[in-house]
């Protein structure tokens, strides 16, 4: 008997590898010792893979020749070395079109010809500006550094043929081909492909968090086949070859094959890669095959570094500063003709030395020694200016308080550099709603089984009483961890190293990182035990509860319902990918002991098959009589406390399809003695049986409740946890879990082993993921399937007797009132295959899997394949509440101008009770519902809109007045389709512009981010986008500006985000306050430095007229090149990140002071022109009152010079005072230090300075012109001339016709009571302005029954709120 099992086994395994042979199919290629590798065919395919093999095994001496273009596992993300800085530095620096061209002015002056100043003197303004970019360079550029230095020490166990043990290596020393062990809570250190666990079913968990900030486990598994998976690795024996598609950065996808000696090939897929980065959970030892290493590892090749996006207002910039470069050529081109004009008319002078150059020639010169002395007009330190002031306005942003949330200990991110200030001109909002608007903390509420509505009353009340002790509680104690009781250490007989992250390795060097909130999040799905209470509601319990009753036999109608009733809660706790834990050891899996079948529990499944009207089976007695609740139990007690259970022969018999195979734990059984299929690997001796026997038999009531709180469930997303928790409510507990089957307690009967056949993953496109088992009861295979209630109500069989058609028809009503309280409803329905049609299913299926070329579509249509004609189990209804303030948070967006669409993949009725809930919707809103099953009817329906809409708004289209607007468009998903279609996209958006908001359902991820960028490219307007999940990152890319929320759903939203806040709520203040505050400093602070330049270039302009064009300056050549680069830099600095025109709460008080960035009122193409008409003006008093004042004395050139530089220099510094808004000790001090700091140059220069300006002589001239009280009349007239026109403007303005923001500055130095009453003044002025234009007649019916629009699906104008 036993030689026949082991054929059958063997004759199992050898199909099965069969299936697996090949790369791109199953015999498209021979055996690789039969491949000419002079083929072009086989040296194409090779390119496009890499061959791997042991470093110590047989290969040896064939891993030199394979493994010599292989990275080695150091890693550089260094940009240079101590040799390479300078030059590489400069070359970068030099790709910027300033630094070009002032690097063009300094050699341009070195040519005699056109020569301005001492050619040392050029230089200084563009090595100051290389130094302080170079510093802050190689500063960022050490941090990598070290940064580098920390990961290429971290020491791992590498496999040394040598020794023939595991020896210590630094990570950079690992190699590809080296055989790598790793302990519990370790790093993996490079890519590996796992060969061996010491988990006896060859699995693995590993926490993501360090490569895309998810901390739910993922499973791995030990490649299939391996000759010591069962016995003790060995690594000389490891003789196995793998070839694998070469590195790239898809963190989802691993292909290849792994070919035994047998010439076997068997697949392997991203199950069986490590990634580098990772952290071992829950595992004693692993040991893996490095593949990648180094900079070709999945998570280096996804290192990109940090965002860069160019904003708004730097392109402005730019255009601006071409501007600057037109007025430069402009005027040196006057100079030119002017000079070469001067020069025609002077004939036989004394003055000028004998030349024979041509006058046209000498005005072409001059033009470029003009270039050279005018070179100032584009603003060189504006680029190095900007850079800093971002970083200082990073730093508050970061540091603001009110963004930091003190649970999880982590503030604001900003992930982009360099566009703040696209913070304060946004105009679109695109939001996701789960997990973004809501919590994403999934909560049971209430379900629907065959057809039959079940409240759950008391739950609803357990709930609301919940929620009122989270509103009232601080959130600190509220939301506590389940497992506060216990210790949360990772400390344990199995695992007994301390946890570790990579983080840990790297803290300092970034101290911002998005992963250091993540090591304190609460394990499990739910913060504390109340969210995943459920409270059963009666009448469902009374039912299922008929399955521990004693035996009776039940109508056929009940036993019907019953068996549907105990298959959807089979479904709740078997469909789903949730790691079972315990709260002592919260990365540690519970392992699952073998059950054994004692004559009482098949007595109570037999009975339990009587009650459904199942086909029973015979049965054996067994002569243990010992009750399954106690035993196992005691079972799981015992093995928290043990790292694993040595495996045990599994000893199979064949059987019929529709017979459970059997397993017997101590015995093999005979082929007519089947039982509950076991698996082996889960054995213990018999000892330790019976010893937790004789131990469970003690067991009391008490101890078995809180062993049936030891179970903590780790699930990917948080509505698997919710049901499962629900499942676990009625009996139905998910004990625990391998790749192979699932341990689940059922009420009436104890645990079952549930053979596990496959897994369907959830895929956005299939909308729900379904598992194959085999029934437990019945033998049989069964599909279970959960996901998206439109898909499976399209999926599910409405059968020939009616019943089916019936229970679809109740279910739908039972999910559309779901969906009009809020609730997240998911569908449930299953599947029994035929063992023929799984067979069919099988073989296609497992191509799927091996293959390589098109494996995730291959693999996606075999789902779509098994999962049609289902049956309705029935659905559940989810509550997901609201974060806190987000109602408040988007009313005053709203108020603040910016539009507001809500993107998301739930049911339209959900969407539009959660828009109620958080007030985007409003009672008197009307409600037009855009749904269409075709183009056509989409494009009429389109235009009835229109039509209807046009009427009550501004031309179509109200801009200015859109808020105004009572209009809100829902569209479902499909719909969308067809807008989104180049011919209607152009309605689409004049609908929406009429529309105050829009409310997308049922939207995939990449309709989103269509979406998104139709807007942003067709409206020209300010995006951002914000979401929490996976599902939203095309949308955040898309965006101008994209936020991630670190939620539930992992980090990868976090990781594609320009800047990255915990909760909703902070968008708030990140938007109005710190958003308008960036825009509003660095648009001042730019036009501010077009401004002195410009009014400092024009002196020197304007003297030309004097000097015959010559070039010459009034001004020595060091005052000229300090002016701008010393005596007048710094101020405007300290009030680009400084600086406020209105307070926080004023901003807060008044969201609709935003609308000044929206509308770019700080920087206009019209406000640029009058500043520089401002510098113009300026410039012309400040030269010409000296000059007349001047006039006729003897004084010299730089004598004449010295009262403009100074009039000049009051005059920049008090233009700054008038133009900003804020004037603290700080800013006066600055100030000062700028004006002290000028004239204490110019008098130590003109005391000790002889021949600092060859060949003039400026020594003395200071002091001369200092002690004449003339020269302080002039200045002083001059100064308030040219600022007296500004001046005057400004008062002028803020007296007659102030602007909001003048108006919220005088409203501020009132008292809080004055303060408090003009704020709601203001808002009930803003209301009655936004009500008054038109009325909107509740009568008007702007659904989507359009006329003769068959194919339209008709929605309710109105909507419960």
């Amino acid at each position: 008997m036993d030689h026949v099992h082991w054929v059958r086994h063997r004759c199992l395994q050898l199909i099965s590898t069969d299936s697996r042979r090949g790369w791109y199919s199953p015999s498209s290629l021979p055996p690789k010792s039969s491949l000419d590798t002079q083929d072009p065919l086989v040296q194409r395919l090779i390119g496009k893979r890499r061959v791997v093999v042991s470093r110590w095994g047989p290969h040896h001496a064939e891993y030199h020749s394979v493994s010599k273009g292989y990275r080695n596992n150091s890693i550089r993300t260094t940009k240079y070395s101590l040799i390479s800085f300078i030059p590489m530095n400069l070359f970068q620096q030099f790709h910027r079109a300033a630094n070009l061209y002032f690097l063009f002015l300094v050699l341009l002056n070195w040519v005699p010809v056109v020569e301005a100043f001492q050619k040392e003197i050029t230089m200084i303004p563009l090595a100051v500006v290389l130094t302080v970019i170079a510093f802050k360079d190689a500063m960022e550029d050490y941090r990598r550094y070290r940064y580098d230095k920390k990961i290429n020490n971290t020491l791992t166990h590498v496999y040394c043929g040598k020794q023939q043990r595991y020896v210590e290596r630094r990570w950079a020393e690992v190699c590809v081909g080296d055989l790598v062990r790793l302990c519990c809570n370790e790093i993996i250190p490079a890519d590996m492909v796992l060969l061996h666990s010491s988990d006896p079913n060859g699995m693995c968990h590993i926490e993501t968090a360090n490569l895309d900030g998810e901390t739910n486990l993922k499973q791995r598994q030990v490649v299939h086949d391996l000759p010591q998976q069962e016995s003790e690795f060995i690594p000389e024996n490891f003789n196995s070859r793998i070839e694998c598609e070469n590195p790239n950065n898809d963190l989802r996808r691993f292909r290849g094959f792994m070919e035994h000696p047998g010439k076997v090939r068997v697949g392997l897929h991203s199950e069986n890669l490590l990634l580098r980065s990772c952290t071992v959970r829950n595992t004693e030892t692993v040991i893996g095959i490095v593949v990648y290493a180094g900079h070709e590892t999945k998570a280096m090749q996804n290192n990109s570094g940090p965002r860069y996006k160019k904003s708004k207002l730097e392109r402005r910039l730019n255009i601006d500063v071409l501007w600057s470069v037109a007025l430069l050529l402009l005027m040196c081109l006057i100079a030119a003709v002017g000079h070469g004009h001067w020069l025609s008319g002077l004939k036989d002078t004394i003055f000028m030395i004998p030349d024979d150059t041509p006058p046209a020639l000498a005005g072409f010169y001059m033009f470029w020694t003009m270039i050279i002395v005018l070179q100032v007009l584009i603003p060189i330190s504006l680029y190095v200016s900007i850079e800093i002031v971002k970083l200082g306005q990073i730093y508050f942003i970061q540091n603001d308080l009110d963004l930091y949330n003190p649970r999880l200990d982590t503030g604001v991110q900003c992930r982009a550099l360099n566009i703040t200030e696209d913070l304060g001109q946004i105009q679109y909002l695109f939001s996701d709603k789960t997990g973004t608007l809501t919590e994403n903390r999934m909560l049971f509420r209430r379900c629907t089984v065959a057809g039959t509505e079940y409240p759950h009353h008391e739950n609803a009340v357990s709930l609301e009483q919940y929620e009122q002790a989270c509103g009232d509680a601080d959130p600190s104690h509220t939301l506590r961890s389940r497992s506060s009781r216990k210790s949360l250490s990772c400390k344990s007989l199995s695992c007994n190293r301390s946890s570790v992250s990579l983080n840990t390795l790297t803290a300092e060097s970034d101290t911002h990182s998005p992963h250091d909130t993540l090591r304190r999040h609460t394990p499990g799905a739910f913060s504390s035990t109340m969210e995943c209470a459920v409270v059963p509601d009666p009448q469902l319990q009374v039912r299922l509860g008929a399955l521990s009753s004693p035996m009776c036999s039940p109508h056929r109608q009940e036993a019907a319902e019953l068996s549907h009733i105990l298959d959807f809660f089979l479904a709740l706790a078997v469909c789903n990918t949730v790691v079972v834990s315990s709260p002592t050891q919260p990365r540690h899996m519970v392992q699952m002991p073998v059950v054994r079948t004692p004559l009482r529990f098949l007595e109570e499944k037999k009975a339990l098959l009587q009650k459904l009207n199942l086909p029973s089976f015979p049965y054996s007695p067994n002569h243990s009589t010992d009750t399954p609740s106690s035993l196992t139990k005691k079972l799981f007690f015992r093995c928290r406390s043990t790292s694993y259970f040595a495996p045990q022969t599994l000893i199979t018999t064949p059987q019929s399809p529709t017979t459970p195979i059997c397993a017997s734990s101590n015995t093999s059984s005979s082929p007519s003695t089947p039982a509950l299929m076991h698996s082996g690997a889960w054995g213990e001796n018999v000892e330790d049986l019976q010893q937790a026997k004789d131990d469970g038999a003690d067991e009391t009531d008490s101890d078995d409740e809180d062993e049936a709180e030891e179970l903590l469930y780790e699930a990917e997303s948080p509505d698997e946890a919710a049901l499962v928790q629900a499942a676990k409510a009625y009996g139905c507990t998910l004990l625990g879990r391998s790749p192979e089957q699932i341990l689940v307690a059922v009420p009436g009967t104890g645990p079952l082993t549930i053979p596990l056949l496959h897994v369907l993953p959830f895929h956005s496109a299939r909308k729900r993921m379904s598992v194959v088992v085999r029934h437990p009861f019945t033998g049989e295979v069964v599909v279970y399937t959960k996901g998206a209630d439109n898909v499976i109500m399209e999926l599910a069989d409405e059968g020939e007797d009616g019943i089916s058609r019936e229970v679809i028809e109740r279910t739908q009503r039972h999910l559309d009132q779901y969906a009009r309280e809020g609730l997240r409803t998911l569908c449930v329905a299953k599947k029994v295959l035929e063992e023929q049609e799984y067979k069919v299913w099988l073989k296609r299926h497992e191509f799927a899997e091996t293959s390589i070329e098109n494996r995730e579509e291959l693999l996606l249509e075999s789902a779509e394949r098994l999962e049609t004609n289902l049956t309705l189990l029935g659905a559940t209804g989810i509550v997901d509440r609201l974060q806190e303030e987000v109602p408040e948070t988007i009313e005053a967006l709203q108020e603040a101008g910016i539009k507001v669409w809500v993107l998301t993949g739930d049911k339209q009725e959900t969407a539009i009770n959660i828009a109620f809930a958080c007030k985007l919707l409003r009672p008197t809103d009307q409600l037009l519902t855009f749904n269409c099953d075709n183009k056509e009817a989409s494009e009429a329906l389109l235009h009835e809109l229109q039509h209807e809409v046009r009427p009550f708004t501004k031309g179509g289209e109200s801009e200015d007045d859109w808020s105004s607007c009572d209009f809100v468009l829902v569209i479902d998903g499909r719909t969308l389709d067809f807008a989104l279609q180049k011919e209607l996209q152009g309605p689409f958006l004049e609908l929406t512009c009429c529309c105050r908001s829009v409310i997308c359902c049922r939207s995939t991820p990449l309709q989103k981010s269509q979406v998104v960028q139709l807007v942003r490219n067709k409206l020209k307007v300010m995006t951002l986008a914000i979401g929490d999940g996976a599902n939203d990152v095309s949308m955040i890319q898309v965006a101008d500006v994209g936020i991630g929320i670190s939620g539930q759903e992992g980090m990868q939203a976090v990781m594609s985000s320009d800047f990255a806040i915990s909760r909703f709520k902070y968008l708030r203040k990140l938007i109005l306050v710190h958003g308008h505050w960036c825009y509003a400093r660095l648009a001042n602070m730019i036009l501010y430095f077009f401004y002195k330049n410009v009014m400092f270039v024009n002196l020197l302009f304007w003297y030309q007229f004097f000097c015959g064009f010559s070039g010459s300056t009034m001004t020595n050549s060091w005052v000229l090149i300090f002016f701008n680069l010393l005596f007048t830099s710094v101020p405007p600095l300290v009030y680009g990140v400084l600086d406020k025109d209105v307070s926080s709460g004023t901003l807060l008080d008044l969201p609709d002071l935003y609308q000044s960035g929206q509308n770019s009122q700080a920087y206009l193409p019209s406000t640029f022109w009058l500043t520089m008409l401002d510098a113009f003006y300026q410039s012309l008093v400040c030269f010409f009152i000296p000059y007349f004042a001047y006039a006729g004395s003897d004084i010299g050139v730089f004598s004449f010079g010295s009262p403009i530089n100074g009039s000049a220099l009051l005059i920049i510094l008090l233009h700054q005072v008038i133009e900003s808004r804020t004037l603290t000790w700080l800013h006066a001090g600055l100030l000062l230090f700028s004006a002290l700091f000028y004239y204490v140059f110019v008098f130590v220069f003109s005391v000790i300075c002889v021949t600092c300006s060859s060949p003039a002589n400026p020594i003395g001239i200071e002091t001369k012109m200092m002690s004449d009280p003339l020269y302080y009349f002039v200045c002083g007239l001059t100064t308030v001339l040219a600022l007296l026109p500004r001046m005057l403007l400004r008062v002028f303005c803020n007296t007659f016709c102030p602007s909001d923001l003048v108006r919220a500055q005088k409203m501020e130095k009132l008292p809080p009571e004055d303060y408090f009453s003009r704020v709601r003044q203001w808002r009930d002025n803003k209301a009655t302005k936004k009500l008054s234009p038109r009325h909107i007649p509740q009568s008007l019916t702007v659904n989507a029954d359009a006329p003769n629009l068959t194919d339209c699906i008709p929605e309710a104008g109105a909507v419960l709120s």
